[in-house]
């Protein structure tokens, strides 16, 4: 019964504000009062709240059954009792905190709806009020994480109990593990002169003093020529908390005054001019313009020699992959782990393929036909997140085959389900030993539900 606590989908953002709107209980079309039907502490469940949690259960398909009603509400219990003991213990999730962590998730919210216009509309909200009722829920799930994390943190699983585990588990309910890849790479980035750096900053001041001088409109401008695909079709509009952008944007637009221009400064993402258009405390709402410098033929071709003279030793054993990969690779992510492309998903090196193309689309047309320890001639390559160009090198370091999990090709997967196993061990001896001393309340309605624990 353990709760994850990520919002990673419309329908969980959906149902947080379900609540907030016009709900009638019951089925007789009549409205009806909502009311409380749990609280542990000062913290307190409304019926709406599940009811709307049911019915995203429904449209998620969760398969919940019959029981979905009163496993929600045992869910939300937990919750609540996991931020009562945060309450008690004085954890503090600080603004920066929140708001970096709200507009992640917004983001992804809102290219999973469609448009930041479509979440408005659907709310009948602007996207600040969305915010500022998003703001506590978000602390309060926050709290929470930050108690189990805590409560949890100290567990280890050692290799017998490890064994023990994949040996408790009958064979035919094994999970099957697709194919997965590990995968390395040395990267070369063209150097960006000073002169390159010259040319983008003289541009962005010709912009800048054209609109400043009405002759250019910022919006336009951006539309047209700023390089950040998330913004640039929005005129370059952005809505941002303090804590969430890179230190040296948010230092430019939370030092100008609504309407007001900044200089071009740079950051590791190119150089930028910023407009303020509002600032309410932490938020503000701002357009940029991005422009990465453009690198000269003549640095191009010597970071092509450069990845070229890695090669040539590779393929003459000159140097090993390692040696390589010290030698020459200039990508932080990677330079320092042997050349790994680590998967942020599970936290290990191995990749299901579908999900290493979501950030890096080239990779599977890269790696065909390639055999575990083979690598790839160099070529042009675009990190996914900065969007700098260089030239690389791919190896591939490992691939499975599809299999039926087993401890021997397994192991990590298998210890980390082992451990998940021990945590919830120790997060159900917590929670009955928590009920004893918390203030708890349960609606007759919901004392009917056969619950894991005696609330």
């Amino acid at each position: 019964m353990r709760s994850t606590f990520i919002l990673s989908s419309v329908a969980l953002f959906i149902s947080f504000f379900a609540a907030a709107q016009p709900t009638s209980i019951g089925g007789t079309g009549k409205e009806t009062v909502d009311k409380i039907i749990g609280q542990v502490g000062d913290n307190i469940i409304l019926l709406s709240e599940v009811k709307n949690e049911v019915i995203q259960s429904e449209i998620n398909g969760e398969g919940l059954g019959n029981n979905a009603k009163c496993s929600i509400f045992e869910d939300m219990m937990y919750q609540k009792l996991l931020l009562n003991q945060a309450q008690l213990d004085s954890i503090v999730i600080n603004d920066e905190q929140v708001n970096a962590n709200m507009e992640n998730r917004l983001r992804t919210i809102e290219a999973q709806i469609g448009s930041r216009e479509k979440l408005e509309e659907f709310y009948g909200k602007t996207y600040a009020q969305i915010k500022d009722e998003f703001r506590e829920i978000i602390r309060e799930r926050m709290m929470a994480e930050e108690m189990e994390r805590q409560i949890t943190a100290n567990i280890v699983v050692t290799p017998r109990e490890i064994e023990k585990f994949y040996n408790s588990i009958p064979k035919d309910s094994l999970p099957y593990i697709n194919q997965q890849i590990a995968l390395q790479q040395i990267v070369v980035y063209p150097e960006i002169t000073t002169e390159d750096k010259a040319k983008t900053i003289a541009e962005l001041n010709k912009w800048r003093d054209e609109i400043i001088n009405g002759k250019k409109r910022f919006e336009l401008m951006a539309k047209i020529y700023s390089e950040d695909p998330g913004s640039a079709q929005k005129g370059g509009l952005l809505e941002a908390s303090k804590g969430m952008m890179v230190k040296p944007f948010e230092a430019a637009a939370m030092n100008l005054k609504p309407g007001e221009i900044s200089e071009v400064f740079e950051t590791e993402y190119g150089f930028h001019i910023v407009q303020l258009i509002e600032r309410k405390g932490n938020d503000y709402t701002c357009r940029h313009i991005l422009r990465i410098p453009e690198v000269s033929n003549e640095s191009i071709t010597k970071a092509a020699e450069v990845i070229d003279e890695c090669y040539q030793r590779l393929q003459r054993a000159e140097i090993s992959w390692d040696e390589a990969v010290k030698l020459y690779s200039e990508d932080k992510e990677t330079k320092q782990n042997h050349g790994n492309v680590t998967n942020p998903y599970t936290g290990d090196i191995y990749w299901d393929v579908q999900n290493i193309n979501q950030i890096d689309p080239q990779i599977f047309t890269v790696i065909q036909g390639l055999k575990v320890g083979q690598y790839t001639q160099p070529g042009i390559y675009i990190n996914y997140q900065s969007r700098k160009e260089g030239v690389r090198i791919v190896r591939l370091a490992d691939q499975t085959k599809p299999h039926v999990a087993n401890l021997e090709d397994d192991y990590a997967f298998v210890k980390k389900a082992a451990q998940a196993s021990k945590e919830q061990e120790v997060i159900g001896e917590w929670v009955e030993e928590s009920i004893e001393k918390a203030y708890i309340k349960i609606d007759p309605d919901f004392k009917s539900c056969n619950l894991n624990y005696n609330w």
